[in-house]
Parts: structure tokens; sequence; C-alpha cells
């Protein structure tokens, strides 16, 4: 039976893929055929062993350890590894949260907060995404075949959430931005969609689910009474990435257990 799941031929680059939702979408897309997969981490340590892991089923991979706020580094990692492959056709706008650091951490009130405080928010979730589709989608495009780009937002872009202001302003201008790029790359063949998650157990909030009862009070929030797991958002990443998503662009899905509801 035909896997139509399939990404067989194809080249994907996975940003943020050293670990949680990103290292899943890394294995899914290798567990499912596709030739190559790009490995982005701003820690190349991390980076190196999901790519071992990449390997270790059956795809290619090639290690990408930038900063995607650093443009014109990352531009040269990814196009000399681009080069090796001989196109690029998947793209993911996984690396989020405040960078390279793990978790989030006690914030205060967005009005206890200086300007020099919300850098770190804006580059990687918004300034982030920018640099990659500014990057891979002249790629995709020489690639002649079309593409499929997925960016991971939150449902904190999509509701908003009390003491993340800034960071919901990102996500939700990942997310418009997501639209806008879908219009522009349609007659490419590009297609480009959102895919808006909730709490998902990744290391970056150990610390905060080592606290018992407050994520029983978490919990009370969602509809599915889990915490999402990495399986969870990259499965819907791995289907708007292949063909049997291919009449659908410019989307925003969630996958949040229920956290919000819409229409």
């Amino acid at each position: 039976m035909q896997n139509i799941l399939s990404l067989q031929g194809r080249t994907a680059l996975v940003t943020g893929a050293g670990q949680g939702v990103g290292r899943q979408t890394a294995l899914h897309f290798a567990a499912n055929g596709c030739d190559t997969v790009l490995v982005n981490d701003f820690h190349a340590d991390r980076a190196e062993a999901v790519a071992k892991e990449v390997a270790e089923l059956g795809a290619r991979s090639i290690v990408v350890a930038a900063d995607i706020t650093d443009y014109p580094a990352f531009s040269r990692l990814v196009e000399a590894a681009v080069e090796k492959t001989g196109g690029l056709h998947v793209v993911v706008n996984n690396a989020g949260n405040a960078g390279p650091t793990d978790g989030i951490g006690d914030l205060p009130p967005f009005w206890e907060t200086e300007p020099s405080d919300w850098s770190r928010w804006l580059g990687t979730n918004l300034y982030g995404v920018l640099n990659t589709c500014r990057i891979t989608v002249p790629l995709i495009i020489n690639s002649g075949t079309g593409g499929s780009i997925v960016n991971v937002i939150s449902d904190a872009g999509r509701v908003g959430e009390a003491n993340l202001a800034v960071y919901s302003a990102a996500k939700a201008g990942a997310s418009g931005f997501s639209r806008a790029l879908a219009k522009g790359v349609g007659a490419h063949g590009i297609r480009v969609n959102s895919v808006s998650l909730a709490s998902i157990n990744t290391p970056g909030l150990q610390e905060l689910l080592s606290d018992e009862a407050l994520v029983k009070r978490m919990l009370r929030s969602y509809i599915v009474r889990r915490l999402g797991e990495p399986t969870d958002a990259a499965n819907m990443i791995l289907f708007l990435a292949s063909e049997a998503a291919s009449w659908i662009s410019g989307q925003t899905y969630a996958v949040n257990g229920g956290y919000s509801t819409s229409q």
C-alpha cells in the first residue's frame, strides 16, 4: 500500500532540530522516506546527535549548526548544504522559545520589561522565520518541483498569554507572515502552513513540569487531559509537508489538546 505521507526524493531543513519537536520531526521525516534531512540547531552537539539518529533510520543527514538569527552565517551554511543535495523541498521553521536558552522561566509583566528584553523573543520566533524563508524560498523554487514550508507557532500567538506578550506578538507575526507568504509563493508550487502548539513535553518545560500541582491546574484548560508530546506535533508537520496535504496552503492547524478552539 502506498504511503501517502512519503517524502521520498525530498530534502528537508528542520530548524531547532536538536531536541523536542524539531528532533521528532527530523526522525519522522527520515522514517517516511525523506532522502536528506538538514538538521539545524544552535548547539552543534545536539544537531550532530540527531543527525546520527536520522542516519540510523536510513536517510542522509547534514548538520547545519547555526543561529538562525545570524542571517549571513545561516545563509552560507544552508546554501552549502543544499549544493550537496542538489535541491531543497521542505522547510520546517521550528526553532523558538527564547532562542538557544532552554525554557521560558519566570517573566515579569510586559510593563515592567524594557526594549532590550524583547529582542530574544522577536529574534528567534519572528526574524528567524523571516531569515529562513528568505534564504530557502529561492532554493525551493530552483529545485523546480515545488515544496512545503511549515511554520511552528504557538497558541500564545492565537489567544495570547498574559506574561508572554512579546512572545505572543512574535508568534502571531509569524502566523500572519505565513498566510501572506502562502499567497506569494503559490504560483511556484510552494505551500505554506502553520502548526499552532500548546504545551508540549519538551526539555524546555521540564522545570515547570516538576511542579505536579501546577501541571494539574494547567490540564484543566485542556479538553484532552494531558500535555502534548513531540510526536503529536511531528505527526501534523509530516502531514503538511507531504503530498497528502497537496491542496492545503495558507492555513493554521492547532495541535493543542483543545487548549483553544475555533469555529
